[in-house]
């Protein structure tokens, strides 16, 4: 089902209405059942699939067959709140060195009471990760089990970013620079840090910051001409879409278009000096999960619009963009529940991630001749 909006949006832009794809356009089908949570997608080829589980395992889908043996060599992690397996992403590179990067909640080992975010970076051969290393920890460490960010891109000069979330009980941290919460973070393909980051001559800051005043971002996209696309959860109302610039402040929670989840007020300001707006929020939330701009041939009406997965209701969004400006919004695929991922297959389907402890995986495709 898709629903065309076109209305002034309450962030004082009007939405133009576009023509959207009719239901015959495309068809749907579970590809595969039964996953445990599924939090991220990656493509070795348009036949073998991997998908995180956020119960702790890493999956892999060999022509549209679930292998029954999860892949071996992944690190323990911390199932609990919204925490565990995350993200997987693969190298750039990933057919000369088969490396693979896995985002997750870990326990310390020293503080039972403490967790972080936490980046290893694998070899995949066979159904086997090897070489497994930690390139990146979360610092400080915190008590919560909630709002890791945990989404991984990599830009085109072969640096990655890493979405860290505030911790949910940390979010006056999101605007200070010594610590991870609440930041976009940026490191070489072997967790050191790049020479040209924008805090490395600034005192106190850590040196990894690329952007802060994030809350919880999940969403992250880079387009071919380099725009970062990021998108976050506020708290009740106040979910952003932003475009990140290097050393820039995104508010949170010194502004927000949100309200605490009790309906207290958590600041009084949408705007301030040296602050940076998003293109597009929305009230109430929608939880926005994942986030792919389609490039595919398989649906030329849909090259360059943001697909954004949202949990609530649970829905995808279809955001047609010119010039870095969102024109519309249409509501997609809102028949199968929350949606945890969405990814573009190298056939230019797309494949959505369903949540739940019975999860699955759609494929959305062309009509057949």
């Amino acid at each position: 089902m898709i629903k065309s909006i076109s209305y002034w949006l309450c962030c004082g832009f009007m939405i133009g209405a576009v023509v959207a794809a009719e239901t015959s356009d495309y068809q749907t089908k579970v590809v595969v059942k039964g996953l445990d949570n599924p939090w991220s997608i990656a493509f070795i080829s348009n036949n073998d699939w991997l998908v995180t589980e956020r119960s702790g395992a890493l999956r892999r889908i060999i022509n549209g067959q679930l292998d029954v043996n999860p892949v071996a060599g992944v690190p323990d992690v911390l199932y609990a709140g919204q925490g565990g397996l995350s993200e997987i992403f693969l190298h750039p590179k990933f057919d000369v060195n088969r490396f693979v990067y896995l985002s997750f909640s870990a326990a310390d080992t020293t503080d039972r009471k403490g967790n972080a975010l936490v980046i290893v970076r694998g070899r995949l051969q066979g159904n086997k990760l090897s070489d497994v290393t930690t390139i990146f920890k979360s610092d400080p460490l915190r008590k919560t089990a909630a709002h890791y960010g945990a989404r991984i891109q990599f830009l085109a000069d072969g640096t990655m970013l890493i979405t860290s979330g505030d911790g949910f009980n940390y979010r006056e941290q999101a605007q200070s620079l010594d610590n991870h919460f609440g930041k976009l973070l940026r490191l070489n393909d072997d967790g050191s840090i790049p020479s040209d980051n924008p805090f490395l001559s600034t005192p106190g800051a850590l040196p990894e910051i690329w952007s802060y005043g994030h809350r919880n971002p999940q969403g992250l996209i880079i387009a071919k001409d380099g725009t970062v696309f990021e998108h976050e959860h506020g708290p009740k109302g106040g979910d952003e879409l932003n475009i990140i610039q290097p050393g820039k402040n995104y508010g949170w929670p010194a502004i927000t278009y949100g309200v605490d989840y009790s309906g207290a007020t958590i600041s009084p300001f949408t705007e301030k000096p040296g602050m940076e707006q998003p293109i597009k929020y929305w009230v109430p939330s929608i939880a926005p999960s994942d986030m792919v701009l389609y490039q595919g041939a398989m649906f030329p009406q849909w090259v360059g619009s943001l697909f954004v997965s949202a949990l609530v209701p649970g829905d995808v969004r279809r955001l047609a963009m010119s010039e870095n400006k969102v024109i519309s919004e249409d509501i997609m695929f809102s028949e199968f529940g929350r949606i945890r991922s969405i990814a573009e297959a190298p056939d230019g389907s797309l494949i959505l991630a369903v949540d739940g402890n019975e999860g699955s995986l759609i494929r959305v495709s062309a009509d057949s001749p």
